[in-house]
């Protein structure tokens, strides 16, 4: 369910950036500090038949600008990407789906911050995993809010 405050907002980057709407990846849950993204496993098939290693860490850095829209002040702030790693733990043969909440208190913490300092980093653990509920990868990124 994508709350109403964010349906435009979820349509607008899922689209914004050609690649990720290529990709077919969709926000499907999205509401305060709270976001899940979907990725098809079409048409991310690699040459062994299994989801491409690029399209799953893609969806992964993709959720730091869906939760910085979900989370932070976004006409006095914007989002980098810092730094990524990812394990690829086993093969996505099917859909998969990562999703991220952030509590209200790292939220006004990192906006004291950025107010204070002109940004402010923020990290996400994330469990990418396919229709079983397994998980095909760990990602643990690093991003930074930034004033506008």
């Amino acid at each position: 369910m994508i709350e109403k405050k964010y349906q435009e907002h979820a349509k607008m980057l899922e689209t914004i950036i050609k690649i990720i709407d290529a990709m077919g990846i969709r926000i499907i849950e999205m509401w305060d500090r709270h976001v899940k993204v979907l990725l098809p496993l079409e048409p991310n098939v690699n040459h062994i038949g299994t989801m491409y290693a690029g399209s799953l860490f893609t969806a992964g850095e993709f959720m730091g600008g869906a939760m910085y829209m979900a989370s932070f002040d976004y006409d006095r702030f914007y989002p980098i990407v810092k730094a990524i790693n990812i394990q690829f733990r086993r093969p996505a043969i099917t859909n998969v789906t990562v999703e991220a909440n952030l509590s209200a208190e790292e939220i006004d913490a990192i906006h004291r911050e950025a107010d204070a300092k002109g940004k402010a980093d923020w990290e996400m653990d994330l469990e990418i995993k396919d229709e079983a509920g397994e998980v095909c990868c760990l990602l643990q990124g690093i991003w930074q809010l930034r004033k506008a």
